[in-house]
């Protein structure tokens, strides 16, 4: 089983189109079952989720191919999976 720390150290590759999206910074967990939902990657020019476009990578859990022991293998379209952060 991964720890958020475990995929904070792992970079994410989309296998589609070659895309490195980055690390992960957050997760999004359903309240009523505990399961991971999304995994959320700063858009490229943010620097520590903070400076930079308000911009993020939403990639749903069900995109996971593969988790090993550098990289996170996704398969998903880009354009569906980057949009606007949320206000924090």
């Amino acid at each position: 089983m991964a720890r958020m720390y475990d995929l904070r150290q792992k970079e994410v590759i989309n296998t589609e189109d070659g895309a490195r999206y980055g690390y992960v910074s957050d997760l999004e967990i359903d309240e009523k079952t505990g399961k991971v939902r999304t995994l959320i990657v700063p858009a490229p020019g943010r620097v520590l989720g903070v400076f930079g476009r308000d911009q993020e990578y939403r990639i749903p859990w069900q995109a996971i191919q593969k988790i090993g022991d550098d990289i996170v293998l996704v398969e998903c379209k880009t354009e569906e999976v980057l949009s606007d952060s949320e206000a924090e």
